[in-house]
């Protein structure tokens, strides 16, 4: 694992849409979670910045008309850190029930991108990220674990890294 070679880092957006407000029992316990997950990442090796307010979460920015819909960004030395984190740590099990407390999302609900190093992408960046993914599938500028692009200037072919089917999609 490299650690930001050539100046880039990846960065992360993923969307959903609560079946409910925080305060309702469908959802409680996925606010509940939030705190554990959040250190989980803080404290994961290649984790460099992740979107919050003084919550310490994002849940309570309004990033569109849908007071349901929230918003979590990051931003990680590079792909393996950030999948490790999906996949391999304690915020696997909690992701694996996200349909308890989630509607089906009809489009993109992550995408992941390439950014210069001490760039901290904003909300519109991120969101036209997942513009780019529904309307051209995955290219170097917005992609996937499933179709990983290489940072800029890498020759490399995009790589599969091979996510749990169950997390692809709208699975």
């Amino acid at each position: 694992m490299d650690s930001g070679a050539q100046g880039w880092q990846l960065a992360q957006i993923n969307i959903g849409k609560l079946l409910a407000p925080e305060g309702d029992p469908r959802v409680q316990p996925f606010f509940d979670a939030l705190e554990k997950i959040n250190a989980i990442a803080d404290a994961s090796p290649g984790f460099v910045w992740r979107l919050q307010t003084e919550s310490g979460n994002a849940t309570d920015l309004e990033v569109a008309p849908d007071p349901l819909l929230i918003v979590n960004m990051s931003v990680w030395q590079d792909a393996e850190s950030l999948f490790d984190f999906v996949y391999r740590s304690g915020h696997t099990p909690e992701m694996a029930r996200r349909r308890e407390y989630f509607h089906r999302f009809e489009g993109a609900y992550q995408a992941l991108w390439w950014v210069p190093e001490g760039h901290r992408p904003s909300i519109d960046e991120g969101l036209s990220r997942l513009w780019m993914l529904d309307r051209y599938g995955p290219t170097p500028q917005s992609f996937t674990f499933k179709a990983r692009f290489p940072r800029p200037g890498e020759e490399t072919p995009p790589v599969d890294m091979k996510p749990d089917p169950w997390c692809i999609g709208n699975a």
